[in-house]
């Protein structure tokens, strides 16, 4: 491939370029290679100068990260990959969030377990250019033969010579970027790729260096409360600012259309000004009660859509074993509240946030706030927590807004309760499963999910595919493609099965969380091939094998499914009040098998193991998927036995930690792992190992009890049924 036309080969629309500098006079930027094809645009060259790499005087590499770093690992992961082509000490590598202004811009959002398999080749080609690059320079700065120059742990070498990469662009000012573009490593010789090396950004969290969202700050920042809604659909009235006018440092009630915000010295007092404001609210006719939601969401209930089918369907003459199950509203429940820092000047904008859209987050504020997108700066930082709620940055847009008006920067944060009633949820999800089943074997499956917005009415839809709004969108795809993850059948091995969704919106905001409806589908679909393993008598192990098909996807299925057998004895005598659940799912076409190992002891069910089975392509890190899995496990093990929202009078109840009842160390399990690494290439990490663990805790309860679970939270139903 010819150096310029690579970059559409690896589906890379933007401008290679090399922040390379020294650090006495700060990084001299120069373009490798001019945008090529704008049709390709996983990455943007909205600025005249993207900075991918910097190497400074002292010999460290800085990679500009186009993915956030939310807990993932993966500037670890990014890092391995880059010091593999670029030839340096891996720990001579700092990976920083690129910024919209000076960096690649991710026009695809951090999320959907995308960042190494989206990365991995590009980047590595990236990094042996830019080796190529310094190559091509060391030949003309130092008299050197070019074809016997080597490299070596971020040093050039030409027979006994050795010169630094610090020390070659220390003393370079103009450069020759007539480099030819290398080949790639063979796999066998990486020093990095595929090692569980430790993380990168270890040492800086726990020893609390300040580095998330809410850390981030500006000289004489301000501080500011907004003013959010109690209830579902209500409005502001009339304000009476007189109390909050007393509190200490008060400075200013921002006032601007539908904005309203207190401003003071702190925190603290910004939000004490904003609870003494006395407001009279206009409440809708009717506040939102459960009922309106349990109406709305259903088999049957709005827009329907077949988006799997194969053979035909069931029979009636055929008797058809049938099982309802439901999952409930969550929400996010990360540590880290949203919000934003913002600076607003004439001739530039700059925000600080924790964010997984940089990009999206720009566009808005731009159209929001009626200013050019090249005025403004996204900062991405850490992130205390994502699972797909800071796709969603509309307090970006309050930040910037109140910056402008009052001429300061300032700092703007959810309280924890309006992070419960004013972000959103989870939606609901209802599913009913039928089967036939003739000689042990399963000749029809059915599957019906029913479900709200996830995707549909999402600003990241229409700025992905312009002008896709939410009824558009619904009118042209029909269900939800977010709310039925998860819910395409895997057993391919059935002659006849389907898949039908059926979607409706909500009076308030569903959208994105952890895996979309990979959990609940799959909670639904695999407590389902239990329940059938049961009635007919059949392991579920065999059951599930034989009903995988012999293909690629099948046989991975397979795979996964023989390795956690095996780890967990499968089959074993288990302790009276003790049981064993088996689930699968597939998705980013990584599959996992999961085994649960649980005791129910005076009612409470107690997770004491998982064993986790998954395949997720060529690893770059090992201990980076493990951490991967046992993150996963754990918050779905939390929404599958705990959690749940309710609706009350317009409100989302509850609206805090202790009553919403998240898991806490002493529910952790212990967690034991095998990677199956098949395939040249990384597949997505970050959300399949969420899919099956509902239902392997659900199988295993039943198992250990006799009572069968159709309905999260898990804890809860059994209490019901122990009444």
């Amino acid at each position: 491939m010819k150096r310029r036309n690579f970059l559409i080969k690896t589906g890379l629309g933007v401008s290679i370029a090399a922040g390379l500098g020294v650090s006495s006079c700060g990084p001299i930027r120069r373009i490798l290679a001019k945008q090529v094809d704008e049709t390709t645009l996983p990455y943007d060259n909205d600025a005249d100068e993207n900075i991918w790499f910097q190497i400074m005087a002292d010999n460290t590499c800085i990679l500009h990260s186009p993915k956030v770093e939310m807990g993932q690992g993966i500037f670890t992961a990014l890092a391995q990959i880059a010091a593999e082509e670029l030839d340096v000490d891996w720990t001579n590598i700092k990976v920083v969030h690129a910024s919209t202004e000076h960096g690649p811009i991710d026009a695809m959002s951090t999320g959907g377990s995308l960042t190494v398999s989206g990365l991995f080749e590009p980047l590595s080609q990236l990094a042996a250019n830019m080796r190529a690059l310094l190559i091509v320079n060391a030949a003309k700065a130092y008299k050197w033969p070019l074809e016997q120059i080597k490299t070596d742990a971020g040093f050039l070498i030409y027979g006994n010579q050795k010169k630094s990469y610090g020390e070659l662009v220390a003393g370079i000012t103009k450069w020759d970027t007539g480099f030819k573009e290398p080949k790639l490593k063979d796999k066998k010789d990486y020093k990095y790729v595929g090692k569980p090396l430790p993380r990168v950004d270890l040492l800086e969290k726990i020893t609390g260096k300040p580095l998330y969202g809410i850390d981030a700050d500006f000289k004489d920042m301000v501080y500011a409360s907004v003013l959010r809604p109690p209830a579902f659909g209500a409005k502001i009235g009339a304000i009476d600012d007189s109390e909050a006018k007393k509190t200490p440092t008060f400075i200013k009630l921002v006032q601007d259309k539908d904005l309203v915000a207190t401003v003071a010295g702190s925190k603290y007092w910004a939000d004490a000004a904003k609870n003494a404001l006395k407001v009279d609210w206009i409440m809708p006719a009717k506040l939102v009660q459960q009922e309106d939601v349990n109406k709305l969401i259903g088999v049957e209930k709005g827009k329907k859509i077949v988006i799997q089918k194969e053979g035909g369907r069931l029979s009636d003459i055929d008797e058809v074993f049938t099982q309802n199950y439901e999952s409930p509203m969550g929400a996010h429940g990360h540590i880290e509240p949203n919000g934003a820092v913002a600076f607003f000047t004439p001739d530039k904008l700059t925000i600080k946030l924790s964010t997984q859209v940089a990009k999206m987050t720009r566009f808005q504020v731009a159209e929001a706030l009626n200013i050019s997108e090249d005025k403004i700066d996204i900062q991405a930082q850490y992130l205390g927590g994502g699972f797909g709620r800071r796709l969603l940055t509309s307090h970006a847009i309050d930040a910037a807004r109140i910056s402008k008006v009052l001429g300061k920067p300032v700092h703007v944060f959810f309280e924890r309760r309006e992070e419960f009633q004013n972000g959103f949820l989870r939606p609901p999800c209802k599913n009913k499963l039928s089967a036939t089943v003739q000689n042990k074997k399963i000749t029809h499956l059915e599957h019906q999910t029913a479900s709200a917005d996830v995707a549909f009415h999402s600003p990241l839809l229409p700025f992905f595919v312009k002008p896709l709004t939410g009824p558009m969108a619904q009118g042209l795809l029909g269900a939800d493609f977010g709310a039925w993850r998860g819910g395409m059948l895997l057993y391919h091995g059935i002659p006849n099965y389907s898949t039908t969704a059926y979607h409706n919106t909500l009076p308030f905001q569903t959208s994105w969380w952890r895996g979309l409806g990979l959990m609940a589908n799959t909670f639904a679909i695999e407590s389902f091939f239990d329940e059938l393993a049961i009635n007919y008598k059949i392991d579920a192990l065999k059951l599930r094998l034989e009903h995988l098909a012999d293909d690629e996807s099948g046989n991975a299925m397979k795979g996964v499914l023989n390795v956690v057998a095996k780890m967990a004895d499968w089959g074993r005598k288990m302790p009276e009040g003790t049981g064993l659940g088996l689930a699968c799912s597939t998705d980013v076409t990584v599959p996992v098998a999961q085994i649960a190992e649980v005791s129910v002891i005076d009612g409470i069910i107690k997770v004491k193991k998982v064993y986790c089975a998954i395949d997720p392509g060529f690893v770059v890190n090992p201990d980076g998927v493990k951490a991967q899995c046992e993150g996963a496990i754990n918050m779905g093990l939390s929404s599958a036995l705990f959690e749940e929202i309710l609706i009350k009078d317009g409100k989302a109840t509850p609206d805090n930690y202790a009553a919403y009842g998240i898991s806490t160390i002493k529910d952790a399990p212990e967690i034991e792992t095998v990677i199956l690494s098949t395939g040249e290439k990384p597949k997505g990490i970050g959300e399949p190992p969420i899919g099956p663990i509902a239902a392997a805790i659900a199988n295993a309860v039943y198992a250990a009890t006799g009572k069968r679970l159709r309905k999260m939270p898990l804890q809860e139903e059994l209490n019901k049924q122990l009444v």
